[in-house]
């Protein structure tokens, strides 16, 4: 059953980059990010008040309200990098660097200490991301929005997991409230813009809605199954999204992209074994 969440939220997750790309390049991304927050608050709340929590404290609230800094400043960059870069750079960048970016937190502030596979795969992701940003000409457009949404990626995962394991689904409730309000003052900065047509409003609500239905099966799943399993499975979503940009945009990577993309995944999996 763990192993079957964690390949869901895989696939929330994936399906989500790729609508939040998709919508990104038809409406501002600040549209895209803000009202796919709000959605994400109201599945989050909803999901908080079904599943019962044994104890909430100020203290997980706080860490899940962390998360959600991170979550409204990793969604912002990924969907403006996703507005203007192809699918197949931006998602790797920002998914493999976010692992990356946890387990050198982990280390220099929570006194982890990785094993050999995870150094190994911090080592094969430099030359990755120099190859997955260094492909054919304008490939590597948004890979920077990619980097600087990988800080928020990590910081989501790591004060996440500081949330005690009674609290329920209540600091993912709390992060979207953070969130919120993290992306008021860049909202009211593009007011006009996020006046939409009710359709377009209705789309960006159900990416954040996934979005947040990805993290809360995601944290099932580590309650059900081994985390380094979890964690695995869980990753595999940038795959779906390059595919899609692929077989649906017809992007073209090169040769050199292809071989970052490669090395992208193997760090990936390194770094959650590790």
């Amino acid at each position: 059953m763990g192993a079957l969440l964690a390949l869901t939220s895989a696939v929330c997750y994936g399906i989500v980059d790729f609508a939040g790309g998709l919508l990104s390049r038809h409406i501002h991304h600040t549209a895209v990010t803000f009202f796919g927050q709000v959605g994400g608050l109201l599945l989050a709340c909803a999901a908080a008040l079904l599943l019962p929590a044994d104890a909430v404290d100020s203290t997980d609230l706080l860490w899940g309200a962390l998360s959600g800094v991170g979550s409204g400043v990793a969604m912002r960059f990924l969907n403006r990098g996703l507005s203007t870069g192809a699918m197949s750079v931006v998602v790797p960048v920002s998914a493999v660097t976010g692992v990356a970016l946890s387990v050198l937190c982990g280390v220099l502030v929570l006194g982890d200490r990785p094993g050999a596979l995870a150094w190994l795969g911090i080592a094969v992701t430099v030359p990755a991301l120099w190859f997955v940003s260094g492909g054919a000409a304008g490939a590597g457009k948004g890979a920077a929005d990619g980097l600087l949404a990988s800080a928020g990626v990590a910081v989501q995962y790591l004060a996440l997991g500081q949330a005690g394991p009674g609290s329920g689904l209540w600091p993912v409730a709390a992060g979207r409230v953070a969130a919120v309000l993290v992306l008021l003052p860049d909202a009211a900065r593009h007011a006009r813009r996020l006046k939409l047509p009710p359709v377009r409003c209705v789309q960006a609500l159900l990416i954040g809605a996934g979005a947040a239905l990805g993290l809360v099966l995601y944290l099932l799943a580590a309650q059900r199954q081994l985390l380094a399993v979890a964690v695995v499975l869980a990753s595999l979503y940038p795959a779906l999204p390059v595919i899609l940009g692929v077989a649906l945009l017809y992007e073209r990577i090169s040769r050199s992209q292809a071989m970052g993309l490669l090395g992208a995944g193997v760090a990936t999996v390194l770094l959650t074994l590790g």
